[in-house]
């Protein structure tokens, strides 16, 4: 395998969907039927067509959903913090609500975990490490602020530990692509998104934090092209597709 397309999608825990008041709730109400087009989103593919989808975010119940609705091998790793309410929801919309970061792999692709941690200063947040032939990809959820720093420093010591294979960090960094490049290092290159580009994290008020904060980051390799496409308005995320390149060219099994 000499080169490999992922895509990364934040698809919106419901429980933080509706603490954050998010529009995508407002549009979606109820919430079966948001996972279940979620699901049916991820189903119909992207172009090019991934050998890896990352997923954050994940609730129990769109997992069970992916279980059911997904070709290919499905990786979870599950946080310990259990997300709450901050009020009461006016009916329970999930059976479910466990968070999980979730790798899908297409079902002609010889791939395995290898890690999965917690980060230690937020433990609803954490990656895990999927080895397929030639590439390494590191799925992640990094916190916002202070302990972005730290978190990016743990998965580039991680990143390291399998050079010289190409290795791809995707997921939402929480960030601008500047401050995901100063806490990585030199080591490692962020994807330049094709203009126009949509937002990763789109937002219905004036803000501060950038509005493309989904990323793919590679190390001994080049990112051949990357764009932002349109997650139909079911989470407060677009899908970041992109397709690299190994520096090795084709490595062998």
């Amino acid at each position: 395998m000499g080169s490999l397309a992922v895509v990364t999608w934040n698809v919106l825990h419901r429980i933080h969907a509706v603490n954050w008041n998010e529009p995508a709730i407002e549009a979606h109400p109820v919430e079966e039927a948001r996972i279940a087009a979620i699901s049916a989103r991820l189903a119909k593919g992207f172009a090019p067509a991934p050998a890896m989808i990352c997923l954050q975010e994940v609730s129990g119940d769109q997992l069970a959903s992916l279980r059911r609705t997904q070709a290919g091998q499905i990786f979870a790793t599950s946080y310990p913090r259990m997300p709450r309410y901050r009020g009461a929801e006016a009916a329970p919309a999930l059976r479910d609500p466990t968070e999980h970061l979730v790798t899908i792999v297409a079902g002609d692709v010889r791939a395995r975990v290898s890690h999965e941690a917690v980060f230690p200063t937020d433990h609803g947040k954490g990656f895990h490490v999927v080895e397929l032939d030639g590439f390494v990809v590191i799925n992640t959820h990094v916190s916002y602020g202070d302990k972005h720093e730290a978190q990016c420093r743990q998965l580039a010591e991680h990143a390291r530990i399998h050079a010289p294979r190409c290795v791809v960090v995707l997921g939402d960094f929480n960030a601008d692509r500047e401050t995901c490049v100063t806490h990585l290092g030199p080591d490692f290159t962020v994807a330049v998104l094709r203009e126009p580009a949509l937002a990763t994290r789109p937002r219905t008020e004036p803000s501060s934090k950038s509005q493309t904060i989904d990323h793919v980051i590679v190390s001994n390799g080049r990112i051949v092209e990357a764009e932002v496409v349109s997650g139909d308005g079911l989470s407060d995320h677009n899908p970041v597709v992109a397709r690299i390149e190994s520096s090795r060219g084709t490595p062998s099994p």
